[in-house]
């Protein structure tokens, strides 16, 4: 994942008085979770910024990655800022269907029909969170589908219109079972959460101590978890109503699209269809939550995150990347960066300590020099993205410290 990418900015379009005020409005509000989000989460700029294009475009997302990489933290908190009905569960292959969908009606059951109270379980809910998905068994993830693919759920004869908006899963490895193809098939987008760079490690630190400090300190009157909903489902199902105005594409976009999704098959990325049509509510969400009128080619971001297995991220990156970078130079005043203070400040106690271990005196083993100049590789990279006159005067301090480390090397061999 590209450093410090995407976060969010401003609408470049003036806010109109009339019929598209209301819109733009709510369109605010979802950055502002996007905000809330970044804030306090570190380096996941891309991933809540596809959590929220997923909720606008009403789809599923799937989020790969080890424990303690903030998968159900993210989601937990999106659910905090939304106000709507959540419903979240961590399966098991123990898990029952009672646990999910509700009990059975007992009274009804006596009556000889088979029904389930939903209330308050996943089939009322409208955010919907699943951790390790894949890990419960064919009864659950067979009623899933439905409700994934139609919006339906049924109940012995009955059958439930359910009001799910998104609903996110979370997964430590992606599955290899077949017979999880199904309900793999229908994440359109899956996101890969990492362990932080060193170079973020005093912005996890400080992050992480304000969490648990927050977690300490009873709320005063902003709900029993002391966070303040920003946005309602009511703004949410308006933003998808509009969505339609937005999914007018222009033929070099068209054209473009074509040709990336060509260049990924061909690379041995199986794209469906029905995701490829899929996909455009995606650039048409990105879009609107920008407050833009039509979808750009900063939208292919999207792109990245089609992947089928990890394997397939840097395939992707390579196709996409670049596109992506073209863009943003053609467009600087777009590029999405958080460079705050606090990153900067890291970075520059990372260099400082690389700097020590490099110029020390004590000798290194290979692993550790290649270790310390892939890190140094990483910050440089990091500096860049931020663009700031200060990250600049830092990226060319890496530059003599790297040629310094090259040019002792090379006498010393």
């Amino acid at each position: 994942m590209s450093v410090g990418e995407p976060s969010y900015r401003e609408p470049a379009a003036p806010r109109p008085a009339g019929p598209d005020a209301e819109l733009l409005r709510a369109a605010e509000k979802v950055r502002e979770v996007g905000r809330a989000l970044d804030d306090r989460y570190l380096d996941k700029s891309e991933i809540v910024r596809l959590l929220l294009v997923a909720l606008v475009a009403g789809e599923h997302m799937l989020i790969v990655g080890p424990p303690g990489t903030a998968k159900s933290a993210l989601v937990r908190h999106l659910a905090r800022l939304v106000d709507a009905r959540y419903f979240e569960y961590l399966l098991t292959r123990f898990s029952e269907p009672n646990e999910i969908f509700g009990p059975v009606d007992i009274k009804a059951f006596r009556e000889g029909t088979f029904v389930r109270r939903v209330e308050a379980m996943l089939p009322d809910a409208e955010i919907v969170f699943l951790d390790e998905i894949f890990k419960s068994n064919s009864a659950i993830l067979n009623a899933l589908l439905s409700i994934l693919n139609e919006r339906r759920f049924f109940t012995g004869s009955a059958t439930i219109k359910v009001p799910l908006c998104s609903l996110f899963g979370a997964t430590n490895e992606v599955p290899n079972d077949d017979a999880l193809g199904a309900i793999f098939d229908r994440f359109l987008v899956r996101a890969l959460s990492e362990n932080l760079d060193s170079f973020h490690f005093h912005g996890l630190v400080e992050r992480g101590l304000r969490a648990e400090v927050d977690a300490l300190t009873p709320p005063s009157g902003l709900g029993g978890d002391g966070v303040r909903p920003l946005l309602t489902i009511a703004d949410v199902r308006g933003l998808q109503a509009r969505l339609p105005q937005f999914m007018g594409f222009s033929e070099d976009f068209l054209a473009r699209y074509k040709g990336l999704v060509f260049q990924i098959r061909s690379e041995g990325v199986t794209v469906s269809d029905r995701r490829v049509v899929k996909l455009l509510k995606m650039f048409a969400a990105s879009a609107l939550i920008d407050g833009r009128p039509a979808a750009h080619d900063g939208d292919f971001f999207v792109l990245r995150h089609v992947w089928n297995s990890t394997e397939q991220i840097p395939i992707l990156e390579d196709i996409v990347g670049p596109v992506l970078e073209k863009h943003h130079r053609d467009h600087p005043e777009e590029r999405r960066t958080r460079a705050t203070g606090a990153d900067l400040d890291g970075i520059l106690a990372e260099l400082g300590v690389i700097r020590g271990i490099l110029l020390g005196g004590e000798p290194l083993s290979d692993v550790q020099l290649f270790s310390q100049l892939r890190n140094l590789q990483d910050i440089r990279a990091a500096l860049q993205v931020l663009g700031t006159e200060t990250a600049q005067q830092m990226a060319a301090e890496v530059d003599r410290l790297l040629e310094g480390v090259f040019e002792s090397s090379k006498w010393s061999g």
